[in-house]
């Protein structure tokens, strides 16, 4: 009972499922505990008398364990390729602490995505009355962009790009949407919408039609 083995539930255990997994952890468990008993049992027939050292098998090694069951860890050592934007929708507020210098320079980002980081932004970026009148951008929408994260810091630092719009409206929760993902939304130019047909209203001309799959 007291053996605990922690095993990682990988894709070949899903073939078989939980049940799978279950079954063979209870196998292992009773083979050692069995090993156990019958350890004990060899050491008070023969008369030996043994010591809090070696008293059983250390069931608690991990090399006495199969491969499968170990949780293998590893080390993020170097970034190849920034996939994310480090750009966020959020909402701004004042630090917490109003004695200290940070309070003086920076307010707090709260990004709305949980797996953003929260991040200093200076005060010269916010809007001239936030520090006196915070709760009116309490319900704000706010892009920042995280342009450093020092190791020894539990906040990134960033700048406000621009503010949005009321949280629950539709054209800034889109706009912030399409902005953390790198999404172009700004006007088609000249050139691109001279490439449309002028004539309008247009048509498919009955040989387009006749010659292309329908998938409207």
């Amino acid at each position: 009972p007291d053996v605990i083995i922690e095993a990682q539930f990988d894709d070949n255990d899903a073939e078989h499922g939980q049940d799978h997994l279950q079954d063979t952890l209870t196998d292992d468990i009773k083979k050692l505990s069995l090993d156990t008993g019958e350890k004990g049992k060899a050491a008070g027939v023969t008369g030996m008398h043994r010591t809090k050292q070696d008293d059983g098998p250390k069931v608690n090694d991990p090399r006495l364990l199969p491969d499968e069951f170990l949780q293998r860890t590893a080390k993020v050592v170097y970034i190849l390729e920034k996939k994310h934007s480090r750009a966020a929708t959020g909402f701004i507020k004042l630090l917490a602490d109003r004695n200290s210098e940070l309070f003086k320079r920076c307010a707090m980002f709260s990004p709305v995505d949980h797996r953003v980081p929260r991040v200093y932004v200076p005060l010269a970026d916010c809007p001239p009355d936030f520090v006196t009148k915070p709760e009116t951008y309490s319900q704000m929408l706010f892009i920042c962009r995280i342009v450093d994260w020092k190791e020894d810091s539990n906040f990134a630092s960033g700048q406000l790009c621009k503010s949005l719009g009321q949280a629950g409206e539709i054209e800034p929760e889109s706009e912030g949407i399409l902005t953390e993902y790198g999404v172009d939304f700004s006007d088609f130019s000249p050139e691109v919408l001279e490439c449309l047909p002028q004539n309008l209203p247009w048509v498919i001309s009955p040989g387009e039609l006749a010659k292309r799959r329908d998938l409207r």
